[in-house]
């Protein structure tokens, strides 16, 4: 096998994980939410509360994958995880028990961690080892398509399929990702050393530095969430876009599936921290079109924007952390992801709530967005951070 072909295999291998683990056992929830409502008597409350308790199960993998340095029991848990996502995924469609439902979701948020943070940090050990690019663009790509991927299937299903037939189809997908998602990915190399025999070595950031850009994302992680779980019943409930809502979601999705490559290559430009703040800005206003102008077009405008900045976001920051432990790439994704998915717990929650109350989803866009704008803010003051801990690297020397 040739370098870049085996580079491609180990990437493609990344992508089919993060399209299984995110695309049919967590994101398939969203545009499946209403049909559940509809058909299975899901409450809008209760709807939340589920979204909340699978970013509680996210969370948990982010703590466990914070806390684990040993490449080889990384891959046992993460290929346990692929196996997981499709198993909570049948479990969806066994009940109307909404405590049944909470298991399910808990489990499809671990196994989301495996994918995201330890088949992450896996591949990415896998590059910097191989002298590759330590860019995750490609990789990252699979969410996107999974968002997508998930959305076409219930606007193709719908309304041949009910909704438990459609949870059994999502798992029958995820049996036939879940095979190159384990085979393509090699067994970890604990050798601590490139192909060519250099030691790899960590240069962990300040404690200044992590806690501030730790707070950023905990503001991204907010903004983002709102949209991903509640976008499709938002829209369907605006006027004039009943109906609507899954179209809107396959957009996001369509928005996110090049968006990684397009931000690693605007990294490369601007740097990591000025690619952030401007994804953060565009990604407010991709939250605020819907309500602030409403109608189909500036909606799937805003979707574009959306689905083309969070997982931007998403991909810079563990690209960052990443190449700050290469030896351990999970140590740092798990930390960030552990803020990240605190606001993945508290945004549906509060949302959910304040939707039963009010009727209506649109004030939990506008505080997403205002805590986006308190993250953007963050991100101006970690330059300053960098700037400083950079003066203070030079004094030191």
């Amino acid at each position: 096998m040739t370098r870049q072909l085996a580079r491609l295999r180990v990437l493609g291998a990344g992508i089919f994980s993060l399209v299984l683990v995110l695309g049919v056992a967590r994101f398939s929830y969203t545009p499946l939410l209403p049909l559940m409502q509809q058909q299975a008597g899901l409450g809008v409350a209760a709807a939340g509360w589920l979204a909340a308790i699978n970013y509680a199960g996210y969370l948990s993998g982010a703590l466990l994958a914070s806390q684990i340095s040993d490449l080889v029991l990384k891959d046992k848990l993460y290929r346990i995880g692929m196996v997981l996502a499709v198993l909570s995924t049948v479990v969806m469609g066994l009940s109307t028990n909404v405590v049944v439902w909470a298991l399910s979701r808990y489990v499809a948020g671990l196994s989301s961690a495996a994918g995201m943070l330890l088949g992450t940090g896996l591949i990415l050990n896998w590059l910097i080892r191989h002298q590759h690019r330590s860019e995750l663009g490609i990789h990252f790509s699979g969410i996107g398509l999974g968002i997508a991927g998930c959305s076409a299937a219930v606007m193709l299903m719908h309304p041949a399929l009910d909704w438990r037939e459609q949870w059994w189809a999502f798992a029958a997908l995820g049996c036939l990702l879940l095979v190159p998602a384990l085979a393509w990915l090699p067994r970890p190399d604990t050798s601590g050393l490139t192909t060519s025999g250099h030691k790899m070595v960590d240069n962990p950031p300040s404690q200044l530095y992590l806690r501030v850009f730790m707070a950023a994302y905990f503001c991204a992680g907010f903004g983002y969430v709102v949209s991903a779980t509640f976008i499709v019943a938002i829209v369907n409930q605006l006027p004039g876009l009943a109906g609507q809502g899954n179209l809107v979601f396959l957009t996001i999705g369509l928005g996110a599936a090049p968006a990684c490559i397009n931000w690693d290559l605007i990294a490369r430009r601007t740097g990591d921290l000025n690619a952030l703040i401007l994804a953060a800005v565009l990604q407010i206003v991709g939250i605020l079109l819907p309500v602030l102008v409403g109608g189909l077009i500036p909606t799937l405008c805003g979707a574009l924007l959306f689905g083309g900045t969070f997982i931007g976001m998403v991909s810079l920051v563990l690209s960052m952390a990443g190449r700050y432990y290469p030896t351990k790439p999970a140590k740092m994704m798990g930390k960030m992801t552990l803020s990240y998915g605190v606001a993945q717990i508290i945004g549906p929650a509060i949302t959910g709530l304040v939707a039963a109350r009010l009727g209506s989803y649109n004030a939990g866009l506008y505080f997403a967005a205002g805590v986006m704008a308190l993250g953007t803010g963050l991100l101006l003051g970690l330059k300053v951070v960098e700037r400083r801990d950079a003066q203070a690297r030079r004094l030191g020397t």
